[in-house]
């Protein structure tokens, strides 16, 4: 079995700022990183120190051979990532004094990925392996159709939101990852539980994680609910939360533990990511993961 992550690759310019600006709004800026990032290579990342042997696919463009060194790096195997003639995609990142972020993303090299590319990539897998997919990249409506026809297993994160993951046939997705801010897009309501059942009554099948932040994160099928509080943390940056989540969730499935076991390692790999400043570099590796938890 092996876990494919087709995702974005983006370099992050990370503005350290009193608050994120609004509307209007002239701000100056404390400090300025420059890092690697992209919610498809962090997640591939996370699976990667989770412990799980990851394949990464993408595009990557004019500056992104400081994307694939780090990726190879970290044992990720790089070799059906390609290149296009075009500006790498990056994000520009703002961090507030107390954790929070705002985050935009432009998608470059990682909207030039085409139907036969896919197809070139899938050719490699089979139905009993795990595909990661967020959207972030191009043509996801056709991964997931590809991938479903294939029966993959699929862990998709919805997010960003925009007008074209409105109408995406989410009975094509095994495990769908979202925030309240995606499940209230996807879902038109506001309250987790009322979320969570909305969108199980669409795709009965799917299997939904809801994370909360700070309240935690709820998982829901149609035959069982299980609710994973969060780990109590000074929050410094949160950027990468989300995708180590969703990368040591996967890991979890590929390793075979039960959904409470994959909601706990996934909780808590996230809260230790939001205690360092960064992106990828702070997601933690298994071996810390499991010390802390067997401590608390």
């Amino acid at each position: 079995m092996k876990i494919l992550n087709i995702g974005s690759m983006n370099i992050d310019y990370v503005y350290k700022v009193e608050h994120i600006v609004k509307e209007g709004e002239t701000l100056n800026v404390l400090s300025i990183e420059t890092n690697v990032g992209g919610k498809g290579l962090n997640q591939s990342i996370a699976v990667s120190r989770a412990g799980e042997k990851t394949f990464h696919a993408g595009m990557i463009g004019s500056e992104g051979n400081i994307l694939t060194k780090y990726l190879n790096d970290n044992n990720i195997d790089i070799t059906l990532i390609d290149n296009c003639n075009c500006e790498q995609g990056h994000a520009v990142i703002q961090v507030d004094k107390d954790g929070r972020n705002s985050i935009l993303v432009y998608g470059g090299s990682n909207k030039m990925i085409t139907k036969e590319y896919i197809n070139k990539v899938l050719n490699r897998f089979d139905s009993e392996d795990i595909l990661m997919v967020n959207n972030e990249v191009s043509e996801l409506e056709y991964i997931l159709e590809k991938a479903h026809e294939m029966k993959m297993r699929t862990v998709f994160n919805a997010s960003p939101i925009d007008s074209l993951l409105l109408n995406i046939d989410m009975s094509k997705v095994t495990y769908l990852v979202i925030n309240e801010i995606e499940g209230e897009a996807l879902s038109k309501e506001k309250e987790p539980d009322m979320i969570l059942q909305n969108m199980l009554y669409k795709y009965p099948d799917i299997k939904i994680v809801l994370t909360l932040g700070p309240a935690g994160s709820i998982y829901k099928d149609k035959e069982k609910t299980v609710y994973q509080e969060s780990y109590k943390v000074e929050a410094k940056d949160t950027t990468a939360a989300g995708d180590t989540f969703m990368g040591y969730f996967t890991a979890g499935i590929a390793k075979g533990l039960k959904i409470e076991e994959c909601m706990k390692m996934a909780s808590m790999a996230a809260a230790i990511t939001v205690t360092k400043h960064g992106a990828a570099e702070t997601i933690p590796d298994i071996k810390t993961v499991q010390e802390i938890l067997l401590s608390i």
